[in-house]
């Protein structure tokens, strides 16, 4: 099948008799829908791209804390003298 041709991905979903913590019944969905301005398929986009954001890191998780040795380096490596404020450092 040619990418022209080529169905786009589809997903059956199943409402909920009544609202629920992990579900929305189908009238809830037409009142956002209502309420919104917006399809029930825009409704349902939006919800996800939401909970996407909410729930997927922004980025990658790191290795955690600097080692002693990690922080040793940097300590050597910038000039530990009299702190100094930002604006000291410019003026």
């Amino acid at each position: 099948m040619s990418a022209a041709t080529a169905k786009p991905d589809q997903l059956l979903f199943r409402f909920r008799a009544k609202d629920t913590v992990s579900g929305v019944s189908r009238e809830t969905l037409m009142k956002l829908s209502d309420t919104l301005g917006y399809t029930e398929t825009q409704v349902m986009h939006l919800a996800l791209a939401k909970l996407a954001k909410e729930v997927i890191p922004a980025y990658e998780a790191d290795e955690g804390d600097l080692t002693e040795k990690q922080l040793a380096a940097i300590r050597k490596a910038v000039p530990q003298g009299k702190p100094r404020s930002v604006k000291s450092s410019l003026f």
